[in-house]
């Protein structure tokens, strides 16, 4: 059986050799975009339903198909600190701005954290004159710790 980043390796692969975009294997699925680009590099598990239509839009094998389904192990990366330019760049991000972040959400809601299962995300691009923006918006439920 395929592990789920030797799955992950022959999605991208032959989302490259068929032209397809994140966009049309979003919609095969039938998902939302986000939530099916993590399934299909690994970081969700697909139902049987989703990882066969995904599948059939990449011509793969049924080797894929049941890694797809396979409980991942969430938020591995290769290193620590992740060595890839936009990658880091986020846990740059985290590195400035999470205290500043934390102190916010304390602020507003509480003594809690923003739920990183209860998740959405979107990516756009915003046009700016001094260059394309990306646009990144996050939205995580609210958790409050339990007071004993």
């Amino acid at each position: 059986m395929l592990t789920k980043q030797e799955a992950a390796a022959e999605v991208r692969a032959a989302k490259f050799r068929l032209g397809l975009s994140w966009a049309q294997l979003a919609e095969a699925v039938g998902e939302p975009l986000a939530w099916t680009v993590s399934a299909l590099l690994g970081q969700q598990p697909m139902t049987p339903e989703q990882a066969a239509n995904a599948v059939a839009k990449l011509r793969l094998g049924e080797d894929v198909e049941a890694a797809l389904q396979l409980q991942p192990t969430r938020g591995a990366l290769d290193a620590a600190v992740p060595a890839d330019p936009t990658i880091y760049r986020f846990y740059e991000i985290v590195q400035v701005y999470g205290p500043t972040i934390k102190e916010l959400i304390h602020e507003e809601f509480g003594d809690g954290i923003m739920s990183a299962i209860d998740f959405d995300m979107a990516i756009e691009s915003q046009p700016d004159p001094k260059g394309d923006r990306v646009k990144l918006t996050l939205s995580g439920k609210f958790l409050p710790y339990k007071e004993y």
